[in-house]
């Protein structure tokens, strides 16, 4: 081949077969959606809290049910209260929940995470307090598996010499 007609090929030759992608991102939502909600997901071993807020009188809802109703243990009241007391929300947002999966100890450590998530898109300003009190940390212990030949995960059977 001469040199003209290596050009010619080269310059009717597409150089790339791909298609096309358009390098701009998609743009996150910050802002409530249509209905005015603001969301945050939040998870604890197998557990899922999905928690909508929006600004309201501080009626806070798990399951179509009371806060004091869902949870009986004072610790877990204590500690999801403890995310509004500390950004200072109290009373000021309507909190609905949705959780499922896991006991009440992981569903209460879903729904601070998801709290913190929610409260962040809510005010930005909020997110050092939130961090440095570990409200945006998710929690990634998890059960650790049974191995075959042994009782349980960590147990083993008694060993006999004789």
């Amino acid at each position: 081949m001469t040199e003209e007609t290596t050009n010619e090929l080269t310059d009717t030759m597409p150089l790339n077969d791909a298609v096309a992608v358009d390098p701009t991102p998609v743009p996150v939502p910050t802002g409530p959606d249509a209905h005015g909600w603001w969301r945050g997901t939040g998870r604890r071993k197998t557990a899922v809290a999905r928690v909508r807020i929006k600004t309201g009188t501080g009626e806070f809802k798990v399951n179509n049910r009371d806060l004091d109703v869902y949870f009986c243990e004072a610790r877990d009241l204590k500690n999801i209260r403890n995310v509004l007391e500390k950004t200072g929300t109290m009373g000021s947002v309507d909190i609905f929940v949705n959780a499922h999966g896991g006991g009440y100890m992981g569903q209460a450590g879903a729904i601070i995470l998801g709290l913190g998530r929610a409260l962040m898109k809510y005010d930005t300003s909020l997110e050092p307090i939130l961090r440095d009190n570990g409200f945006l940390t998710r929690d990634a212990r998890e059960v650790e598996r049974k191995k075959y030949g042994q009782p349980g995960a960590r147990k083993r059977f008694q060993f006999s010499k004789r």
